[in-house]
């Protein structure tokens, strides 16, 4: 019962999506094809806001709830930053979707999404399974 807030929130940032035309397949592809700023807009402000945030949990000093520091470490920047970006972005080109909104677009009736959910499911598995073998 305690946990029901995030479901809530959870909710409120599928709105969020499905009102701001985030998950429609046809703004997707019109960014893909460069022939629209709307999702560069979106994807923009998503980083500054990110940025502006993490500067400020800096900058402020603010802990967690239990008083702990909050520590972002620093992650190296590899090759398979490159190869997963390169599968990460062509998932999304072909498929319309990116992990955040799936969930709003079968939340929104496009049930066709489930094929892709699953495969995002299996595409974790797959990298939780070989992660060791593969480039970092």
């Amino acid at each position: 019962m305690k946990n029901l807030k995030y479901l809530f929130i959870g909710m409120l940032f599928g709105i969020i999506l499905v009102k701001s035309e985030v998950i429609s397949w046809f703004r997707i592809q019109e960014m893909f094809r460069l022939q629209s700023f709307h999702m560069y807009g979106v994807i923009g402000s998503a980083v500054v806001t990110g940025m502006l945030g993490v500067w400020l949990l800096r900058k402020l000093g603010i802990r967690t709830l239990s008083g702990e520091p909050i520590v972002i470490p620093k992650k190296p920047f590899t090759k398979g930053n490159i190869y997963g970006g390169l599968i990460f972005g062509l998932g999304w080109a072909i498929t319309g979707a990116c992990p955040g909104p799936l969930f709003a677009q079968v939340g929104s009736g496009f049930t066709v999404v489930i094929v892709t959910l699953l495969s995002a499911v299996a595409g974790t598995w797959a990298y939780g399974r070989w992660r060791e073998k593969l480039p970092h």
